[in-house]
C-alpha cells in the first residue's frame, strides 16, 4: 500500500535489513527517511510526525522506543518489525516472503523526486528534512568514484561498515557507493574497538572510512602493529575536522595513507576529497574538490565578496550533489541556497593556491559530537522545561575524545538550588546520547543581542579564552 512519494521511516542498527529495507522503499517510488537508531521516543516523533511518514520500520531493538513513541504524538499507518530471525506474517522477512516479487511501476523525474530525507540541523536550529533527489545521490556517487585514478571504490573492496547507515556518510559513502561497484559490506553494530579490529583483520579490510575519535583511539592501541593488516590500503576521515598531527600519527600506526574528506548531508555528502597519492596529499587539509563541483569562498561579514587564497571565510559548494532543499521549509532553504545555486556550508575554511580546503572553525553553531550534529537551540528549549531554570545557554566545548560536547550555561530561578547532575540528568531523560549535556556551568545572566537572541560566541569566547 506505499505509494510513490510516501515517507517511510527506517528505525534500525547497522544490519543487511537497512540496506533491503532502503532499496525497498525506492523501488516502490516512496521516499526513505532514515531515524538516527539512539533517539529517544520524543525525537523519533518529531521526525515521523515532521515529515508526515505513513510507515515505520522499526527493528525489534528499538520497539519499545517506537511504542512509547506514541504517547508523543507518533502517528503512523503501520509499524513493520524488522525480526532477523523470524518470517511470522505482517513482519518483515514475512511480507518479503508473500510479495510477489513484480515491483510496482512508476515513472520519476530523477532531478525533482526525493529519493531519500534524512534530517540535519544544517546551519543552525532544529532539525531539518533534507530532500535528496535520486538525481543528487547518483551524482555524488559517480563524483567520489572519480576523485582517485586508480578509483576509490572497487568491485575487490571489503570495507567495513562501523558507521551508522542512518548517517549521510554511511548511507551514501559505505552503502550506496561500495554496493554499486559490487563491493563486500561488513556490518557492525555497537562500536567496540577490539571486534573492531578484529572485524579488519578477519575480513581483510581493504578500506576504512571512519571518523577522528576512532582515529585517536587507533593511535592509542598497544600492540597495533603486530596486527595483520596487510590488506588495508586506505583510511579515509571525515564527518570533522581532523588535525595534520592526528592524520599524520595515525598514517603511521596503521601504515597506510590517510585522507581526509569534506562534505555534509545538504551535500549528499561529498565535495571534497584529497588525493591517497603522497605527491598530492596534503595532510591536514580535506583535499580539493570532487568531480563537476565549484567552490568560493566569500567574507564571513557580508557574505558576498570572494576573499584571496590563504584567507578565511565561508565555504561556498555548487553542484549536482547540492539538496533540492528543506522539506517544507521553503524559508531554512532560501538561507542556504542562494537564486544561482550555491549552498553555504557554514564553515569558515581556508584554500592555497590550488583549491585545497582547510576547515577553520564553524560559522554555524552546531555542536560536533564525534560527527553527529547536536543543535544548541533544541538543547535551550529543553532546559527551560526544567521547574529551576530562568534561562539557558548551550555552546561546544573541546573534548579529546568526541571532539566537542555540550555545555549549559544556566541561570537558576530565585530560590530554587539544583545541582549540575539534576540538570543533565534531565535532559539526558529526553535525548539521545549524542545530545546529552556534559558541563553545567551556573551563571547570574545569558548574553544576548538587542533583539534577544543569544550571543554564543560571547560565551565561546570566554570559554577559550579568546576575544569576541
Amino acid at each position: 500500500g506505499v505509494a510513490i512519494g510516501d515517507r517511510v521511516g527506517i528505525f534500525a542498527p547497522n544490519c543487511v535489513e537497512f540496506a533491503v529495507a532502503y532499496f525497498g522503499i525506492l523501488k516502490s517510488g516512496a521516499v526513505a527517511t532514515t531515524v538516527n537508531s539512539a533517539y529517544t521516543e520524543r525525537e523519533l516523533a518529531f521526525q515521523m510526525n515532521d515529515c508526515g511518514a505513513r510507515v515505520l520500520l522499526v527493528h525489534e531493538a528499538m520497539l519499545e522506543v517506537a511504542e512509547k513513541a506514541k504517547d508523543h504524538g507518533l502517528d503512523v499507518r503501520q509499524t513493520i518489525v524488522i525480526k532477523p530471525a523470524s518470517q511470522e506474517s505482517g513482519s518483515f522477512w514475512g511480507l518479503i516472503e508473500a510479495a510477489t516479487g513484480a515491483p510496482p511501476e512508476f515513472s520519476i523525474d530523477p532531478k525533482v523526486d526525493v529519493a531519500v530525507l534524512p534530517y540535519s540541523s544544517g546551519t543552525t536550529g532544529l532539525a531539518k528534512g533534507v530532500e535528496l533527489t535520486h538525481f543528487n545521490l547518483t551524482s555524488n556517487i559517480l563524483q567520489m568514484e572519480a576523485t582517485q585514478e586508480d578509483g576509490l571504490a572497487t568491485q575487490d573492496d571489503v570495507v567495513l561498515v562501523h558507521l551508522p547507515l542512518f548517517h549521510i556518510y554511511g548511507l551514501q559513502v559505505l552503502m550506496n557507493l561500495y554496493l554499486s561497484v559490487g563491493a563486500t559490506l561488513v556490518m557492525m553494530g555497537r562500536f567496540d574497538m577490539g571486534e573492531f579490529l578484529g572485524l579488519l583483520v578477519r575480513h581483510r579490510v581493504t578500506r576504512l572510512y571512519t571518523v577522528p575519535p576512532v582515529a585517536q583511539g587507533l593511535t592509542m592501541v598497544p600492540g597495533l602493529k603486530d596486527l595483520d593488516l596487510s590488506a588495508l590500503q586506505t583510511i579515509m576521515l571525515a564527518a570533522a575536522p581532523t588535525s595534520t598531527d592526528l592524520q599524520v600519527r595515525l598514517s603511521e600506526a596503521m601504515g597506510v595513507p590517510v585522507v581526509q574528506g569534506y562534505g555534509m548531508t545538504e551535500l549528499s555528502p561529498a565535495s571534497h576529497v584529497d588525493f591517497t597519492d603522497p605527491e598530492r596529499n596534503r595532510p591536514g587539509s580535506v583535499g580539493p574538490l570532487t568531480a563537476d563541483t565549484e567552490q568560493k569562498i566569500v567574507d564571513i561579514e557580508s557574505g558576498q565578496t570572494e576573499v584571496a587564497p590563504g584567507e578565511p571565510g565561508e565555504l561556498l559548494v555548487r553542484g549536482p550533489q547540492v539538496m533540492k532543499g528543506y522539506f517544507n521549509n521553503p524559508q531554512a532553504t532560501a538561507e542556504t541556497i542562494t537564486a544561482d545555486g550555491w549552498l553555504h556550508t557554514g564553515d569558515i575554511v581556508r584554500a592555497d593556491e590550488d583549491g585545497y580546503i582547510w576547515v577553520l572553525d564553524r560559522k554555524k553553531e552546531l555542536i560536533k559530537y564525534k560527527g553527529f550534529q547536536v543543535p544548541p537551540a533544541e538543547l535551550e528549549g529543553l532546559l527551560l522545561g526544567h521547574p529551576a531554570v530562568a534561562d539557558a545557554a548551550v555552546i561546544g566545548v573541546q573534548d579529546d575524545e568526541a571532539g566537542e560536547v555540550p555545555k549549559a550555561f544556566v541561570v537558576i530561578k530565585e530560590g530554587q538550588s539544583p545541582s549540575a547532575e539534576e540538570i543533565m540528568e534531565y535532559i539526558a531523560g529526553q535525548v539521545a546520547t549524542f545530545k546529552q549535556i556534559r558541563h553545567v556551568q551556573f551563571v547570574d545572566a545569558i548574553p544576548k543581542n538587542t533583539s534577544g537572541k543569544i550571543l554564543r560566541r560571547v560565551l565561546i569566547a570566554q570559554e577559550r579564552g579568546t576575544p569576541v
